[in-house]
């Protein structure tokens, strides 16, 4: 499904017509696609950059294989998958799908900062300057030797001064632009990318998870004043940093909730399938929950008949849930206070992904974070079924509402003339081409 060739920000809104937008959300426990009408609105008082309102029509989602922690493991198991998801959403919504935006978690997320100033002679600030000053901190930003996923301005110096959010038609004699970069390692994203052609579909773009999820879960007040977003998923945890309405920051950890269903697993002696059922019914993060008198029963590892199933105190269960979960909110606060983001972040922490569904987990994040916790869903979007209203479907969501906030990126690709990615063979530039015309 190719979106139509008039700009989101320009031609659909001018036009009053609708555009179609198709995602695929790939995760290490389960592969989402969605397809959604997205109509022109009013901007939205409370959530950031919505420009569109998204009426999803079509949603497929299917137990995730051959992939962990956000890498392809089995080609032939993911491929699968993914037709599997894509077909549903497309019998739901009764339309093909050719192309798609995706999601990535490759493992090594990094934040890099790039800074670039021009000369100005002390001149009024132009449009055109502007431009240049963007352009030159692109070309900065790909230099990187990794593989960029994300480019972004996050403020603008006039003279030295810091904070300038809109620098034109102000005067001075030298215009500076620092950047967000955001970088992974190439080969996992190149495998993802093979991953979803050999399904027959070609990649528009690929959104970093923790963006995508911040942008689904945040509302403006947190995205302006400072907030970390944090998705839990099955197989990696993803960090996200927003201050004053701009991405400033990644990070990611390579734990998630499939992690403590292996533990149950393991410690209890159970089957995968049931560990995973006595975490989601019955598992608690919150010590004071615990009751030895209270029992759950555990299926045998055996299918041997002669086995019984055993009652065991749900505090044992709850034990070997805590301890994995308090290590996973250790790790990630020991990366923010390693990224220099703590003062940014402040007091507020937004939880999201289907990890953080987990009984009790609010309450222990506040305790080892030391910070204000609320659990994020996705906001501002019509037409979701019941199952996929909670915060395991944030990075889906967080991709249909990507393209209404990419004009920055957009703006400088079309600038540059499109640089091409390490060892990618330019697929920014078809990423530039493909927001030229369709956004």
């Amino acid at each position: 499904m190719r979106l139509p060739g008039k700009g989101l920000a320009g031609g659909a809104r001018a036009s009053g017509k609708p555009t179609t937008i198709s995602v695929l959300d790939i995760g290490s426990t389960k592969v989402v696609c969605m397809i959604a009408k997205l109509s022109p609105t009013a901007d939205s008082v409370f959530l950031h950059g919505r420009t569109h309102r998204a009426e999803v029509i079509g949603v497929g989602h299917q137990r995730s294989f051959g992939v962990k922690s956000g890498l392809i493991i089995d080609l032939d198991a993911a491929e699968q998958s993914i037709r599997m998801a894509v077909d549903a959403a497309e019998r739901m919504a009764g339309m093909t799908v050719d192309s798609l935006i995706i999601s990535a978690t490759p493992g090594r997320l990094k934040s890099q900062i790039f800074k670039a100033t021009i000369e100005l002679g002390g001149e009024e600030v132009s449009q055109r300057d502007v431009e240049r000053v963007l352009r030159a901190g692109f070309a900065q930003a790909m230099k990187a030797e990794r593989q960029v996923v994300h480019v972004l301005p996050v403020s603008h110096t006039l003279d030295g001064e810091r904070g300038v959010r809109d620098p034109k038609g102000l005067v001075g004699d030298q215009l500076g632009v620092t950047m967000h970069a955001l970088t992974a390692d190439a080969a996992p994203l190149r495998n993802i990318e093979l991953c979803v052609n050999r399904a027959h579909l070609s990649v528009e773009s690929m959104v970093a998870t923790p963006y995508a999820s911040g942008l689904a879960a945040l509302v403006e007040d947190e995205m302006e004043m400072g907030c970390a977003c944090i998705d839990m998923g099955g197989g990696s945890t993803a960090i996200s940093v927003f201050a004053e309405g701009r991405f400033i920051h990644a990070d990611s950890v390579a734990v998630g909730g499939h992690h403590i269903t292996m533990d149950i697993a393991r410690g209890l002696t159970v089957r995968v399938e049931d560990a995973e059922r006595l975490k989601v019914m019955h598992a608690s993060v919150i010590p004071a929950a615990e009751n030895d008198h209270d029992l759950v029963t555990v299926q045998p590892l055996s299918p041997d008949e002669a086995e019984i199933p055993q009652q065991i105190p749900r505090a044992v269960l709850n034990r070997i849930v805590r301890a994995r979960q308090e290590e996973t909110l250790e790790l990630i606060r020991d990366r923010l206070n390693a990224s220099g983001q703590g003062a940014v972040v402040g007091k507020r922490v937004v939880l999201t992904g289907g990890a953080a569904q987990l009984t009790g987990l609010g309450e222990c994040a506040r305790r080892i974070l030391g910070r204000n916790v609320r659990v994020g869903r996705p906001l501002g979007v019509a037409g979701l079924p019941a199952s996929a209203k909670g915060p395991a479907f944030a990075t889906a969501i967080g991709l249909m509402i990507y393209p209404q906030v990419a004009e920055t990126e957009r703006q400088a690709l079309r600038q540059s003339g499109g640089w091409r990615m390490t060892g990618t063979g330019g697929r920014l530039h078809r990423v530039g081409q493909w927001l030229r015309d369709s956004f």
